[in-house]
């Protein structure tokens, strides 16, 4: 693959873009001011390490630090001037203390990962809120809470506010000090369908999902004024050991019940209203609102009367969130999360001195706090229904992105803008919750995918050469979204014969990111432009066994289910394969899976209806958990269990259970996106 070394400089239409957009932020040092109030201690490290692989970075304090050595005033060209203020502001990091009350105080480890750890402190122990993204970080955040504070409190509580990786899996890195002792007693508390949220969003298409996060957040391109400059929530995620301990306490869900208005406390400040859950933690009273379908579908703010604070977890930060994240998830409800915003401001509003969340830095003072949550909540609900009045009146998503504009009311509010989220695409994600992905129109019903239709386009064009030089022209022209779509269909439609091509999209590519306010477009748009130059780089392979030990016994065949070759299994497997399983754990679980018409089914217990299963197989779940992520392969390691004696199958029985295995795919983690896949590439006319 040819490699373009030259490095490409910002032309001079994104240059004075990005300094022009400064001018439409009123100067405010107040933001740099509560970025940094409360600090308590700087990061005492350069870098954290990996914990098995000492030699690699999970996480780079130094590599930020061109942005901490920077003004505003001091935005390269090569950076739109609105996100290189948004990057100074979540690079500020250390531990911080947000507020003080009667047990001690509320702190904050910021800029140790894309979120921030809070630390609760109670009467005798201290209460942790989303432990980051991997074990390192959270082990090293915690670190820094215990050398600045001397404090050996014991932790006593650990609340997720919501089901995503970056909230939940750096927990065990928590118990590092004990050498990874957990005391099972402690409550682990979360909002109800937690767990099935989080291995549904990071098992089921996860592979996918982290292959797109590395476009996302840029963890693999150099940081700095040509590269990488922060993600907008935050810098970028951590790359170390995703863990996971099953939460104990499911808010809303079994053993949990709303305060009834007769329990209701003084103690509580707020007045009472349906639907809100209180616990009482080592003296740390916490009332929970769930906001289930927001930021997250399970999710939940948290209420401390006795500090006055409330934790907004995700549902407000300081930018536009996304309503459908460009790594990939379910569209999330704008409505809802609107509505749920004006639940909060009505319920803790009124009492509430300081706001604080699972990203970016608090604000202090009611009338301050209120601003910020109304505005949050008008602009979600902006989005929402004003996509729904243009859907009505035939837009499609695309024509509503380019149309829609913000009122001068909320844009002129920095914190709406689009440094996460943005709102191209939001806007876009409206109309496929309404509407799904077709627009109406039959000549979008059956596309030709990219690679055929590349091949009819640069064709119908006059050629590679033809369609280069007019991208070209508009590359000249500054016109880089078309030049970036004219190349797209000669990098698809002739993979073989596109050196010129890819050199032109690659600096397409880089103009658009350079010009880019929104830190994931610019991280998507460089990562692209990377790939197309230097190939793809083999991902560092994140463990993430706890979500596994973590699944239901339908979770982990559905997860199986999802790797089978249907195809080939429904061409060559006539007859049902019917497998009972015995499965000893905690307690003793039994299921049946049939292989039909390429399906693997699960029914838990007896299949009634699938006939006599061919063959038994009796294991613990310790052994189930070990053979997902064999490193031959499901099959392979299923095998060397037999042989080992750790599975028990009817002697002469487990060429059937071979044959079923033998049809799971392993994927691939590092599969190209800004090039041809599979069958595209090597497209003919069709």
């Amino acid at each position: 693959m040819p490699e373009f070394s030259e490095p490409v400089e910002a032309s001079p239409s994104v240059a004075e873009a990005n300094r022009g957009i400064i001018d439409t932020i009123p100067p405010n040092a107040e933001d740099f001011e509560d970025a940094r109030r409360g600090l308590v201690a700087l990061p005492p490290i350069p870098a954290i390490p990996a914990r098995r692989q000492g030699d690699r970075v999970v996480w780079n304090f130094v590599a930020y630090d061109f942005l901490s050595d920077s003004e505003v005033s001091e935005a390269p060209p090569s950076v739109n001037a609105s996100l290189w203020r948004q990057g100074l502001l979540t690079a500020q990091a250390g531990l911080f203390q947000v507020a003080s009350y009667e047990h001690g105080a509320i702190y904050q480890v910021r800029g140790y990962d894309l979120s921030n750890m809070t630390i609760i402190e109670g009467d005798s122990g201290i209460l942790v809120i989303d432990p980051l993204s991997s074990y390192e970080t959270a082990q090293w955040a915690l670190k820094l809470y215990r050398d600045t504070t001397e404090s050996k409190r014991p932790i006593v509580g650990i609340i997720y506010t919501h089901s995503h990786v970056d909230h939940f899996g750096g927990v065990r890195g928590l118990f590092h000090e004990r050498n990874d002792v957990i005391d099972t007693d402690i409550p682990v508390i979360a909002p109800d369908g937690f767990l099935e949220h989080a291995v549904s969003e990071n098992v089921y298409a996860g592979p996918a999902m982290a292959r797109r996060s590395e476009y996302m957040y840029a963890a693999r391109l150099d940081k700095g004024p040509h590269g990488q400059v922060g993600s907008g929530l935050g810098l970028t995620i951590s790359t170390g050991e995703v863990t996971l301990i099953p939460p104990n306490v499911n808010i809303g869900g079994t053993g949990t019940a709303p305060v009834p208005r007769d329990q209701w406390s003084s103690k509580d400040v707020i007045a009472w209203r349906p639907g809100l859950y209180r616990q009482l933690l080592d003296g740390i009273r916490l009332i929970f609102q769930l906001t289930p379908g927001t930021e997250a579908p399970a999710e939940m703010n948290i209420y401390l009367p006795q500090a006055r604070a409330l934790c907004a977890a995700e549902n407000a930060t300081h930018t536009l969130h996304n309503l459908l994240t460009l790594r990939g998830a379910q569209v999330r409800d704008a409505h809802a999360w609107s509505k749920y915003l004006t639940e909060t401001i009505q319920t803790f509003g009124e009492h509430t001195d300081v706001e604080f969340a699972s990203h970016h830095w608090p604000r202090w003072g009611k009338e301050k706090i209120v601003e910020y949550l109304s505005t949050q909540r008008d602009l979600y609900g902006y989005l929402n229904d004003q996509s729904l009045r243009l859907i009505n009146a035939g837009r499609t998503g695309i024509e509503i992105a380019e149309e829609l504009e913000l009122p001068a009311s909320l844009a002129g509010h920095w914190y709406t803008r689009g440094y996460y989220g943005s709102l191209s695409h939001d806007l876009k994600a409206v109309y496929q919750r309404y509407m799904g992905w077709f627009d109406g129109n039959p000549a979008h019903l059956w596309n030709l995918p990219p690679a055929k239709a590349g091949v009819h386009y640069v064709e119908a064009m006059g050629g590679v050469d033809a369609v280069v030089a007019k991208a070209q022209e508009a590359y000249d022209r500054h016109e880089y979204r078309w030049t970036a779509e004219l190349l797209n269909h000669v990098v698809f439609g002739h993979p073989e014969d596109n050196a010129s091509a890819k050199e032109l999209q690659h600096k397409a590519l880089t103009q658009l990111g350079y010009g880019s306010e929104n830190g994931t477009w610019r991280n998507f748009y460089l990562t692209g432009a990377h790939e197309l130059a230097h190939g793809i780089e083999r991902p560092a392979n994140q463990e993430a066994g706890d979500l596994v030990l973590s699944m239901t016994l339908e979770q982990y065949f559905a997860t199986l289910a999802r790797t089978i070759d249907g195809p080939a299994a429904g061409r060559e497997q006539s007859d049902p394969i019917v497998l009972q399983w015995l499965v000893n754990g905690a307690e003793e679980e039994a299921c049946t899976t049939t292989l039909r018409n390429g399906v693997l089914v699960y029914v838990p217990g007896k299949d009634h209806f699938a006939g006599t299963p061919q063959t038994v197989i009796k294991l613990t779940r310790e052994v189930l958990n070990g053979l997902m992520y064999g490193p031959k392969g499901f099959k392979d390691a299923f095998d060397a269990a037999v042989r080992d004696g750790l599975v028990q199958i009817p002697e002469g029985k487990q060429d059937y259970a071979d044959t079923v295995f033998g049809y799971l795919t392993a994927s691939d983690p590092s599969f190209p996106i800004v090039a041809p896949t599979g069958e595209g590439a090597t497209a003919t006319q069709g």
